[in-house]
């Protein structure tokens, strides 16, 4: 059976193998905490549910323009407006089948075989597989720890090649959750302009974010930054629209376009019934937003407190999205149960199968020596979860210290 070289190099997710793993013996009748949610625990707002119903009674159920409907486009045009005085028109909105479709199609239309995509580390996983698929080639920029894993200037100046043709900025960060300030965010897009390359600003987690902190949108950053941004958002985590799939690219008019007519081959119009759920979402009661960013807080900071108290192990309190990273490199080359801890991966396993606790390894985002704690989780979940996580590092560390 022949397979193409493209479609063979892409890889599987891992978080997609341990969650099943985690399912396998959740199945058997294992009692299993599961911190690899990538979406938040709550329900779909009832109003967002009764617009999809009304518009299935209503029979909106047939195609609709490529690009969405015009109602849905003019609504993220005014939300951008009224949240960010972006000024966008409904030409320039493309609504696809999830950020991570938008994504996709940004890639394509931007892209040609052998063009060089920047992305820091660490990284949501995806980046990488959607450059590949479009002919890119991603280039991984190492951050370090002591800049709370952003990306610096000087990084990104010197990843800079004559190939190189977009960088990726994730802010509020999966998964390290952390936020890029007004100022560092004008330092790393005057080194994009100087070179001419264009922004993609994935702010899926915007109205996630924690402390009182500010989201500041990339295109917001000047004239010159707007003309080469390409904004990802949609509705999946601040609405809890995970299934619904409905994200958007907003962009410059021509890119607009090619990512319309890229999307008209590849998968025709987003489903109408989200469509109608999304506009729901997008001008109705904001309120549903803040009751789950303040439940997601609460989660957090006990999270942060508990993780403290655990020894060889450490985190940065992340400001925006709903994800803990921890760094889990003092546990290096420690022995438990006779196996050797080589990175997050050894220690994930153990975790899964002797605490019964299913959490993300982070090699393939370009951390192998971190492991990512979702907090979307239920707070008698977290807490249950970290007690198991406690107990088996003190156990490990125990048996270690009298071998």
């Amino acid at each position: 059976m022949y397979i193409s070289r493209k479609g063979s190099q892409i890889k599987p997710s891992s978080t997609l193998a341990i969650t099943a793993k985690a399912k396998e013996m959740q199945d058997e009748g294992v009692d299993i905490i599961g911190f690899g949610a990538g979406e938040p625990d709550c329900d779909t707002p009832s109003h967002i549910k009764q617009a999809a119903i009304q518009a299935i009674e209503e029979g909106f159920t047939k195609y609709t323009p490529v690009a969405g409907t015009i109602e849905l486009r003019k609504a993220i045009c005014h939300q951008l407006q009224q949240d960010h005085g972006l000024i966008y028109a409904p030409n320039q909105i493309v609504i696809s089948n999830g950020a991570k479709h938008s994504l996709t199609n940004a890639f394509m239309a931007i892209l040609n075989p052998g063009d060089e995509v920047i992305i820091p580390a660490p990284f949501w996983l995806s980046y990488p597989e959607m450059v590949g698929l479009a002919d890119g080639i991603p280039m991984i920029v190492y951050t370090k720890k002591e800049n709370q894993y952003k990306l610096t200037p000087e990084e990104l100046e010197n990843a800079i090649t004559s190939r190189t043709k977009a960088i990726i900025i994730n802010s509020p960060s999966n998964p390290t959750g952390m936020i890029y300030t007004k100022e560092e965010l004008q330092a790393l897009v005057a080194v994009a302009l100087k070179y001419d390359l264009y922004i993609i600003s994935d702010e899926i987690y915007e109205k996630l974010i924690y402390d009182g902190a500010i989201h500041v949108s990339v295109p917001t950053l000047g004239a010159d930054v707007y003309e080469k941004t390409i904004l990802i958002n949609g509705v999946s985590k601040s609405y809890s629209m995970t299934g619904w799939r409905i994200g958007y690219a907003a962009a410059h008019p021509k890119i607009a376009s090619v990512m319309s007519n890229i999307q008209s081959h590849g998968s025709s119009n987003p489903n109408s019934i989200a469509q109608k759920a999304a506009l729901a979402a997008y001008t109705g009661p904001q309120d549903c937003v803040e009751e789950m960013r303040r439940a997601f807080e609460e989660r957090r900071n006990y999270m942060m407190e508990r993780i403290e108290q655990i020894p060889n192990i450490s985190a940065f309190k992340p400001r925006g999205a709903f994800y803990v990273l921890f760094d889990m490199s003092e546990l290096i080359g420690i022995t438990y149960e006779g196996e050797i801890i080589h990175a997050a991966d050894d220690l994930a396993r153990i975790l899964l199968e002797k605490a019964q606790v299913a959490v993300v390894p982070c090699a393939d985002f370009g951390c192998p020596n971190h492991i990512r704690l979702s907090y979307a989780i239920s707070m008698d979940n977290i807490k249950k979860g970290l007690d198991r996580i406690e107990a088996l590092i003190k156990d490990l560390l125990f048996l270690d210290a009298s071998v």
